[in-house]
């Protein structure tokens, strides 16, 4: 079976995260998840920076926000890469789009032409850091998504 490879650099997977305010910087990293006998019916699961990926393979986006100072809240937003099919999001849940930013909701009351919106339909993601988070002057959101 002929395996297809796709190079995707870390900064076009992750590429497109914003934040709404001045004063916040964000970083970006993709990792892929890789899993690992450890022992009969036993797997180890691992992150390794991503590189190379093949179609299929779970990949995990995390953007680090620093706001040094910053008493109040902001909003982080980022498009999910076309060669990305979203799947969940860690930590904050997400406000998504299935429109290209256009309009935003949680992922279960959106609808794509007559039927519910999936996990699949999601271009943009947006997360509220609250003035409580962002007096804290950093922290990290993170997504997984399968490479298409």
């Amino acid at each position: 079976m002929t395996k297809i490879l796709l190079t995707l650099a870390a900064a076009t997977l992750a590429a497109g995260a914003t934040a709404a305010q001045t004063g916040v910087e964000i970083s970006r990293a993709v990792f892929v998840e890789r899993k690992a006998p450890v022992a009969p019916g036993r797997m180890a699961l691992s992150l390794e920076p991503a590189e190379t990926l093949r179609r299929g393979d779970v990949v995990v986006l995390m953007l680090e926000w620093t706001a040094p100072g910053r008493p109040d809240g902001f909003v982080v937003s980022s498009r999910v890469p076309r060669d990305l099919a979203f799947r969940s999001s860690g930590g904050m849940k997400p406000m998504v789009s299935t429109n290209g930013g256009k309009t935003w909701g949680e992922l279960g009351t959106l609808r794509v032409g007559t039927r519910k919106a999936t996990p699949e339909d999601v271009t943009h993601l947006r997360w509220h850091v609250s003035d409580a988070e962002a007096a804290l002057g950093r922290g990290v959101l993170t997504y997984s998504a399968i490479v298409r």
